[in-house]
Formats: structure tokens, sequence, C-alpha cells
């Protein structure tokens, strides 16, 4: 189990570099490559979770499974769907990122998580340092600094729990993405809510529970109320520019020319029009149009046609994830979706033990709000660790941790003195002393 899970450990941490080549000038691997890790990475997940032996995390996750469950009919749906190179690629890509949530069942290995990422942080920064000169002069550079400090992002909710020394290198770590990122706005969102999250455990004692679940409620209400003023032409929160006085742009120096990009500008009305008009017109709002396929994109019929070589307007993944798991599996995958992440946020809300599980409760509700306006399902971190911080949600092993049980865990990523206390303290509790 151990040597599986080592193996893991270093098949993730590859996983960190599947999308430098989009963001810089290097290119690391091929498809092949990155399709035998990531089919490695789905044995291993699919292996631990059958061995493991927390039935009460299970029964909690029955979600999951039935999400799980539809993908899998989805993609097989998808093998009858495909007719060309292309969409078996697609097919196939998408299927691995599909079983992502398997993650969710290994989670209760505390020891497990903790590993991955302090070893992310033993190798990975330093690691950046080399990449940085690579990423002067493209288009899409900015983006790299919020896809590659990912673990970061994870670790914010913690972030009033760990010493000082180490709250501090997060905090550094995280002015550098923010200072780099500002043509990436979701990156900047993410971050900044991330880390709110975890400033709010400091004022513990003024934000009641009964807050954090009505918070919790309203994240969740909150895409559903906005999607139908959007509809129906009351009020569209994308079309920023229109209710913000002023012009507010970054720059952006791109093979030594600037560029200047609107940081008020609407990039996802267009995106919602094609998507639901692409599944009412094909017939596939219910069942969806399987992960072999994409929805019809005008806007990038140009862009797709010369990438594919084939005259098609057909687009096989949009920004937005849930206008991707709406186009694969339809409005039951959504549906799916929606109850994989309100029960984990009940669960954490409802039955944890500590303060800090019932704001990572939150977080989870904000990233079910955020997946209307931008989160990328492909297989890399950001997916994988939205899972993972699903998963600890769901985890009974983690949902019984104390605020000082979850501070002695998140300290042992970086204090080996730490994960030597948390061993003594469960040798303590198996011998009943």
């Amino acid at each position: 189990m151990k040597e599986k899970q080592n193996w893991l450990i270093w098949l993730i941490l590859l996983i960190t570099l599947i999308r430098v080549g989009t963001y810089t000038v290097l290119e690391i691997g091929n498809t092949i490559f990155w399709w035998v890790l990531e089919f490695a990475i789905i044995m291993i997940f699919a292996i631990l979770a059958y061995k493991s032996p927390n039935e009460n995390t299970a029964a909690k996750a029955k979600p999951v499974k039935y999400f799980l469950i539809w993908n899998f009919i989805c993609i097989l749906r998808g093998f009858f769907v495909a007719s060309n190179y292309w969409e078996f690629k697609n097919l196939v890509g998408t299927g691995f990122m599909l079983f992502i949530p398997l993650v969710v069942y290994i989670l209760d290995d505390t020891l497990f998580l903790q590993n991955l990422i302090r070893r992310w942080f033993k190798y990975m920064p330093i690691l950046f340092i080399f990449l940085i000169p690579y990423t002067f002069g493209t288009e899409h550079g900015a983006d790299l600094y919020g896809k590659y400090f990912i673990p970061v992002l994870f670790l914010l909710p913690f972030i009033m729990l760990l010493s000082p020394k180490y709250r501090y290198y997060l905090l550094f770590l995280t002015i550098v993405v923010l200072f780099f990122s500002l043509d990436a706005r979701s990156n900047i969102i993410r971050f900044i809510f991330a880390l709110i999250i975890g400033l709010s455990y400091y004022c513990r004692r003024s934000i009641s529970i009964k807050l954090l679940r009505i918070t919790g409620f309203t994240f969740y209400l909150l895409p559903i109320i906005l999607l139908s003023l959007g509809i129906f032409g009351m009020f569209n929160i994308f079309k920023m520019n229109e209710y913000i006085e002023g012009d507010y742009e970054s720059t952006t120096n791109i093979n030594g020319k600037s560029k200047s990009s609107s940081l008020t500008a609407d990039t996802r009305t267009f995106l919602y029009e094609e998507v639901l008009q692409s599944a009412v017109k094909h017939e596939y709002v219910l069942f969806g149009r399987t992960p072999a396929r994409g929805y019809d994109s005008e806007y990038f019929r140009k862009m797709v046609s010369k990438d594919l070589k084939m005259n098609t307007k057909e687009r096989f993944g949009s920004e937005v994830a849930v206008h991707n798991i709406f186009t694969w599996n339809g409005l039951i995958g959504v549906v799916l979706y929606f109850l994989v992440f309100i029960k984990a946020s009940l669960l954490a809300l409802y039955k944890s033990k500590s303060y800090l599980m019932k704001l990572l409760g939150v977080f989870v509700a904000f990233r079910w709000t955020y997946a209307f306006v931008e989160d990328f399902t492909t297989f890399e971190l950001q997916y994988l660790f939205l899972w993972v911080t699903i998963g600890m949600c769901y985890s009974t092993k983690f949902r019984r941790m104390t605020d000082l049980e979850i501070k002695i865990w998140v300290n042992g990523i970086f204090d080996k003195r730490y994960r030597k206390l948390a061993y003594f303290n469960n040798k303590r509790k198996l011998h009943g002393i």
C-alpha cells in the first residue's frame, strides 16, 4: 500500500508540469506520455479506493459514486458517438479526467495527503525558478503562476493554523502569484477568496457557525438566481463594464509588444449562449453529447478549424466547468455534480468537530459557484486539488479532527516535529491513554 502511495505522489508531482507547455515556450512530454501518466494515476486511485478500509466515508460519499457511474456510462456512450480521430482523442483525455473523483475515497489516509503536499513544497517551488525565464514574452505566461502553485491555494484556508515562519512563506508565494497574475482574473479571485477563508479562522469568535451555514447555502443558490436573471435579461453579472465606471486594464509584454486587456470585459455571456443553443439544437440537454463531443461555437470557429485542420465549429471544451459537465454529461451530470458539492459542504458544516472544516465547507460551496465562472475541467493540479478539498469534507477522519489536531496535521507538512507529535498522539489513542 505504501509503495503504491509513493508512486502516486511522484506521479502527481509530475502532473504539476502537464500544462507548462501551454504557458511557456517549453514542450514537456507529448499526448501519449501524459495519457500513460494519467492512466497510471487513475489505476492507483482505483486500487487504493478499493482497499480503503473506512466504510463510513464510502457511505457518505454516495453522490460521488453516482457521479462516477454516470461519467462511466457517458464515456461508454462516447465510443459509439465518436467518428473521427479528434473525437476519440477527446474521449480518452476527458475520460481520464472524469475519474479524478476517485481520490475522494482515499483521503481517510491523512498521512498520504500530508506526504503529497510536503514533497510538493520540497521540490516544486525550486523547480519553478528554472521555469520563470521561459514564461517571458508568452501570451498566457501569467496564467502559469496560479496553475502551478495550486497547493498554495489549497493551504490558504489553513494559514492561521500554521507557524509564523510557514505562514509568511505561504503569504509570500501568494503575493507572487497575485502580482504576476493580474491578467488572470480567475486565479486572483480564487486565491483571494481562499485567503479570506483562512483569515476568517482568526475571527472565529465573531463569525458564528450559523453564519457560515447561511453563507454556504447562499453560494449554492447564487448561480441559480444569477443564471435566471441573466436568461430573462434582468441582470448580467458578467457585464461588469456596464456597472463599474472607469477603465481598468492590465498590460502584458508579449515578444516585445505591449498588450492591454480590460479587467471588466465580459468574456462569459457569449459562452453561455453558445453552449445552451448548441444543446437545444442537437437535443442533448438531458443526457449530454458524451465526452467525445463538444459544443457548436461560431466565435471560435476559425480557431478550431485551424487547430484541427478541418472545417468544423465544434469546440471540445469551455473555460467554465459547468458548461463542460453539461455538454458532456447533460443536465443529469450537472445535478449529480451539484449533489457531490452540496453533500460535501453539509458534512463539513454540520458533521465536523473543527471550525476549520466548517470553513472548508464554505470554500467548497464557493467553488460550486465559481464553477459557473471558470474552473478548467482538465487533468491538472487545479482540478485534482478541488476534489482533494471535496474529499476532505467527505473524510470521516478529517471531520473527526479538532482544530488542534488539524493544526498539528497541517504544520506536519513543513515540520518534522509535528509529524512526530501526531504519531505519538495516535499511539496514545490506540492504547486508550
